[in-house]
């Protein structure tokens, strides 16, 4: 399961401190010319050492692009690529090689597979997540050209600072909205756009929760409140009014968030991701080791304080993959245009 997509795809390889991280993407569109200077941008979003609060871990981020271009022009076929992992120090590790850090896939991936990459964190760790920074940006240049946008920012987060002055780490939510997405795109029952969504933002580390429109609020509502009763635009109307047959329908209000029995209706899709504190804390706490012999551990190293704002360009990323991917299902079905 290291593959995200139907049409469009993403398959991710390699380990936090292994020999290089890349992807595979396939079903990227012919003759699309990169823009790499955008590609270069995305990538410095999600970077390290951008301030004291994120890890100091300093990488060069340089894409090798392996295949599927040609001057610079996509061919069709698989792009493959891959960035060197140049800032490894594995020995800031070695000492919790045989321990189990609280909250973290070291227990999980050991029951899992027998064994576990301790260097860093190896597949579970964020530095994994670069490959999806790269296909998101191919993405969105793909759907910027179809009228799509997508915007995330960071809407609520701890004190960062007081936190790392404390040994500590805090959490916080990103809001995303995916503009300009066309009524029609999701499938019925499990290939919702909603739940495709869901799946992606939760193939991310540290998300710990999602809601899409009014999310969790609307258990709260009574249905009168919650309804998005649907209206002729202004452009219908005029449009109405000479006389011509296509008037356009949308809902008054966002409460749905932009999706209603699992496909888009016209409005903006609207969600938000939950992102818990980072697990590895300086502060001393209670675990227990390979033996099962209890122990005590405060974790040294080069780590963020916080995921966000960093996880914003991944969120966007996710979200560029999973439109771009429902779009070209639904051109494929004849049931969107262009």
């Amino acid at each position: 399961m290291n593959t995200i997509g139907h049409l469009f795809k993403l398959t991710t390889f390699g380990e936090s401190h292994g020999t290089a991280i890349g992807g595979v993407i396939d079903g990227c569109p012919s003759n699309l010319k990169l823009d790499f200077d955008f590609i270069a941008v995305e990538l410095d979003r999600r970077k390290t050492a951008q301030s004291e609060t994120t890890s100091q871990r300093k990488e060069s981020d340089h894409i090798e692009w392996i295949s599927g271009l040609l001057d610079g022009i996509t061919l069709g076929t698989p792009i493959a690529f891959m960035v060197r992992n140049d800032d490894c120090k594995p020995s800031d590790y070695e000492n919790l090689k045989d321990v189990f850090r609280p909250s973290h896939a070291d227990f999980t991936y050991e029951q899992k597979y027998g064994l576990r990459d301790w260097r860093g964190g190896g597949r579970a760790s964020a530095r994994t997540t670069l490959p999806i920074v790269v296909a998101g940006a191919i993405a969105k240049q793909i759907l910027k050209g179809k009228g799509i946008q997508i915007v995330a920012e960071v809407t609520e987060m701890g004190d960062a600072e007081q936190a790392k002055n404390e040994g500590d780490t805090v959490g916080g939510i990103v809001e995303c909205r995916i503009i300009g997405v066309p009524a029609g795109l999701g499938e019925p029952m499990f290939g919702k756009f909603s739940a495709q969504l869901a799946h992606a933002m939760f193939s991310l580390p540290a998300v710990k929760g999602f809601e899409i429109g009014d999310g969790f609020a609307l258990a709260k509502m009574k249905g009168s409140e919650a309804n998005d009763t649907f209206i002729v635009s202004d452009v219908g109307l005029k449009d109405a009014g000479r006389g011509t047959e296509g008037i356009e329908i949308c809902a008054a209000t966002n409460h749905s968030g932009g999706i209603q029995g699992g496909i888009s209706n016209g409005n903006d899709i609207v969600f938000r991701v939950a992102f818990k504190p980072i697990p590895s804390i300086s502060k001393p706490q209670q675990t227990v080791n390979r033996a099962g012999e209890a122990c005590t551990i405060a974790i040294k190293g080069r780590h963020d304080v916080c995921a966000l704002p960093r996880a914003v360009v991944l969120v966007e990323a996710l979200a560029a993959v999973v439109t771009l991917d429902l779009r070209m299902m639904a051109k494929q079905l004849s049931l969107v245009g262009g």
